[in-house]
């Protein structure tokens, strides 16, 4: 490859030392159950610890530093579901600059109480980023405030490369990065820092970028060639839900990024989870999408390999039913209906049997008002802990043996 297109290493450096300014040097933690999974060791970029909880302060700091004195005296805009919003409120508190968000309708209290409290103005508007972005631009036009957008511009991409920088400091001999995909710039930083890095020694680095599977245009536009606006479906992953991809990192990622692969909501719950137990992490869904492909099997390694946390701002009452959408997915908690004869010790003699299996009952629910049950029937709706998919197999083999007909619920059956 004769020109690497992005950020030069000239300004991949300067825009570190414009970045250190205001964001850690995030720690990179190890992980020998996922070195196990994948056979090389693995080591997780913790930028969940960052200040305002995600990398993006680092290319929301970089692009404001750059304004003129004119244009700061204007003040900025931005629109973001969350951590843009964050990124550009404490960039601007730094420097002095006034900054209006757009934020959805519903968006998550953490989320708006902190860009708050930052400093910025927010309004509410809109439900989706394209409807944000077109706001914000409409804002932009009409009062003169400088738009910083979150993904496409060469300073924000500059910006975000610096962690790529941190990581060869960090973890020298790396092979393979793992990076979530949004509109593109955290990759497209990374990926031109880890390509000037791999043709400066004269070696192969990997570049894997990660998408969640309802909202993917990456796949559809690199297949296609050209950037393509994609219809997207609800994701847990709202950080990196997009429908079309930066123009200015479409071109860098098909040209440095050796591949992108998609994760669903399960495996991405799944990711939660094992980051709770194994790493001790609160990471936001869509931060845990690298960690998603490397359980689910969708990672093809080459050698000790990096996987980029990109953020950690989950909202308390999401984090309880994704860690429940979790467990279900890792076979790891059962919700079962049972159809009962309508007499004495039924219920006794089922949680009987889940003992004898091993299994903890969580809830209980007994009811005569289930629909198809028979006259002289009850239903039982019971939810047990379960050890994963063997242990599961053994409480519904035991149930059946018994001669019960246990339903699994309707988010297993799905499955």
């Amino acid at each position: 490859m004769s020109t690497i297109p992005g950020p030069t290493p000239a300004e991949l450096e300067a825009a570190r030392e414009v970045v250190s300014r205001v964001a850690e040097v995030t720690p990179m933690e190890s992980s020998r159950y996922l070195a196990e999974l994948l056979g090389f060791p693995v080591h997780m970029k913790c930028e969940n610890l960052q200040r305002t909880g995600s990398y993006k302060i680092r290319g929301a700091y970089n692009r404001i530093s750059a304004l003129t004195e004119e244009e700061r005296a204007r003040g900025v805009v931005a629109a973001s579901a969350g951590n843009h919003a964050q990124g550009v409120a404490l960039a601007a508190r730094e420097l002095g600059i006034g900054a209006t968000i757009f934020m959805p309708k519903g968006v998550p209290l953490p989320k708006l109480q902190a860009t708050r409290n930052y400093g910025a103005q927010v309004r509410l508007d809109g439900h989706s980023v394209e409807e944000l972005l077109r706001a914000a631009a409409e804002y932009a036009e009409q009062t003169g405030a400088i738009f910083i957008p979150p993904f496409d511009h060469a300073a924000v991409i500059a910006g975000q490369g610096t962690l790529g920088l941190e990581i060869f400091d960090q973890v020298p001999e790396t092979e393979t990065i793992i990076v979530p995909i949004g509109g593109g710039g955290l990759i497209s930083g990374v990926a031109a820092a880890a390509k000037h890095r791999a043709a400066a020694e004269g070696r192969e680095i990997r570049v894997i970028g990660v998408q969640a599977a309802n909202s993917a245009p990456y796949p559809v536009s690199l297949e296609a060639g050209e950037v393509t606006t994609i219809k997207t479906s609800p994701t847990i992953a709202d950080g990196i839900a997009v429908a079309r991809p930066g123009a200015l990192n479409f071109e860098i990622i098909k040209e440095l990024v050796d591949e992108v692969v998609t994760v669903t909501e399960d495996d991405i719950a799944r990711a939660l989870v094992v980051l709770l137990e194994r790493a001790k992490l609160v990471v936001e869904p869509a931060g845990a999408v690298g960690v998603a492909a490397i359980l689910a099997g969708h990672v093809r390694a080459t050698g000790p390999t990096v996987v980029i946390l990109s953020g950690g701002n989950i909202d308390p009452m999401l984090m309880q039913t994704v860690v429940s959408h979790g467990l279900v997915a890792s076979d790891r908690y059962l919700t079962l209906s049972i159809p009962l004869p309508d007499r004495p010790g039924q219920l006794a003699r089922i949680s009987e049997l889940i003992a004898h299996a091993n299994a903890n009952v969580i809830e209980v629910l007994h009811t005569r008002h289930g629909s198809g049950l028979q006259i002289g029937q009850v239903e039982l709706k019971i939810s047990v802990e379960t050890r994963g998919s063997e242990h599961r197999d053994l409480v519904l083999d035991t149930l059946r043996e018994a001669g019960y007909e246990p339903r699994i619920g309707d988010a297993e059956a799905r499955r």
